[in-house]
């Protein structure tokens, strides 16, 4: 299995501090069956930012660790981009902005409690210049979660999008995990990620999570939300489908 999102790359931001607890997030993603893992730190975010050089070297340092370990997983680079309104410009000339592991695919981060109010037209100029956004955690945004068919027009216009792993196994209340559920069966997100910081209060729920989905939606679900994964990061066309809408009073009875 592949994740897109997580924070396995030390000393960057509020994910692993040191080499010893990115081990410790890599053994746990091997025992719930990851293989794959891109490191995605916060990048853009007011409180956290690092560059290329030092991205890569944590990264450097982090497998071979792993190789010493004997572990079978292969960590890549990607970041998790704080939503601004010069992403594209600035992944085309600047090398501390990334992609997922150099993909056409960029993992974009809302505010918690919002969406910017120029995010229609960012997304447009980022699909113009033929680079794909997948929104992060957007059963976690205040705006969404009130009216989620703000995610739906976003999405129908061509954006894409990942749940946390924590959301729907339930980590974050039973109210998050009905939404990240509902966004699912609707179409309306297209991954799954961990955004995983640490072993302690957040950590993977990889495995619970995709048995949730397999067993309220089977197995189905689990396997096309991987199949989108592998595409990411082999830079190919996800095959969507068609969003759907969230019935007003349908969501409204999870509250």
């Amino acid at each position: 299995m592949i994740d897109i999102h997580s924070h396995i790359a030390f000393d960057l931001d509020d994910g692993a501090q040191t080499i010893a607890e990115s081990l410790a997030i890599a053994k746990q993603a091997v025992a719930e069956g990851i293989q794959t893992i891109i490191a995605t730190p916060h990048q853009k975010h007011p409180s956290f930012e690092h560059n290329i050089i030092q991205l890569r070297s944590r990264i450097e340092m982090l497998q071979q660790a792993i190789i010493e370990q004997q572990l079978p997983l292969e960590v890549m680079m990607g970041q998790e981009i704080r939503v601004y309104g010069e992403i594209v410009e600035d992944i085309k000339i600047d090398e501390n902005i990334l992609t997922l592991h150099d993909s056409k695919y960029v993992l974009v981060e809302f505010p918690s409690s919002t969406i910017p109010k120029y995010t229609d037209k960012l997304f447009f100029d980022l699909l113009t210049n033929e680079y794909i956004p997948i929104i992060a955690h957007p059963e976690r945004n205040a705006e969404i979660a009130e009216n989620p068919e703000k995610l739906y027009r976003l999405i129908k216009n061509g954006a894409l999008s990942q749940v946390t792993a924590a959301s729907v196994a339930g980590a974050f209340g039973k109210k998050t995990k009905a939404l990240s559920l509902q966004l699912i069966e609707h179409q309306l997100s297209h991954f799954i990620g961990s955004d995983v910081h640490n072993m302690t209060n957040r950590p993977l729920h990889w495995k619970t999570a995709h048995e949730v989905i397999k067993s309220k939606m089977g197995y189905e679900y689990v396997s096309l939300l991987q199949q989108n994964a592998r595409r990411v990061i082999a830079n190919q066309h996800v095959a969507k489908r068609a969003p759907e809408h969230i019935q007003k009073k349908k969501f409204l009875s999870i509250f």
